[in-house]
């Protein structure tokens, strides 16, 4: 069970490594960890290569944890009974493959899209909506979109504690606990990596939400 739950991770962490935003930039000669805030998340990649840049990166953010929850289910499936258990670590690689790519000096992305992702392959009902309602009004009445990715993700945090206390999730006994821990350490790294931007929100020097890119020289 143990070796099921570290290869998990490791098939994860594999396709969280596909970083869509550094590709596309490097397509277009654009490092974009040397422009912008230096990350290669969906934001920067908007802010300095355009919209369809950032839609693209921001749907395949999400889509490489459905595709890494997939490929466990699907390899693990004729092995484990417990196979669900198993899709979760393959979420969290997915998410630390994101944000910590061992080609990239581990250093990627802020994990807002990839968490995203791993809400919706694993718990879209019950946990979806209410992260993504919290982050929509927050960007939507602020126009800061680390303020909302920080907020969306700490509720989520809280909603899984809740719902796990409320058993409204399809795990029980010690998977339960996994399952929450999981879910807290997924929410507190992308907060973690926030770091900058808290400190300029409370500075006030925080970049508001664009639509159009960054003018380069």
């Amino acid at each position: 069970m143990i070796l099921g739950r570290i290869l998990a991770i490791v098939i994860g962490y594999c396709f969280g490594m596909i970083l869509m935003g550094y590709l596309i930039g490097k397509s277009k000669n654009v490092d974009l960890t040397k422009v912008g805030s230096g990350n290669v998340g969906s934001t920067n990649t908007l802010r300095n290569l355009g919209l369809t840049a950032g839609l693209v990166t921001l749907a395949w953010d999400c889509l490489k944890c459905v595709v890494a929850v997939f490929f466990v289910w699907l390899i693990f499936r004729n092995f484990y009974d417990d196979v669900e258990i198993f899709k979760v670590y393959a979420g969290l690689g997915c998410v630390l493959g994101h944000d910590f790519p061992v080609y990239m000096h581990f250093k990627g992305g802020k994990g807002v899209a990839s968490t995203l992702g791993f809400i919706i392959a694993l718990f879209a009902i019950p946990a979806l909506p209410i992260p993504a309602l919290v982050f929509i009004i927050v960007v939507a009445l602020t126009r800061y979109v680390s303020l909302g990715s920080i907020l969306g993700v700490t509720s989520f945090a809280m909603e899984m504690i809740v719902f796990g206390k409320l058993g409204m999730l399809n795990y029980e006994g010690s998977q339960l606990t996994e399952v929450i821990i999981i879910c807290c350490i997924v929410s507190l790294i992308s907060i973690c990596l926030h770091h900058a931007n808290i400190v300029r929100l409370f500075r006030g020097k925080e970049n508001k939400f664009s639509f159009h890119p960054e003018t380069r020289e």
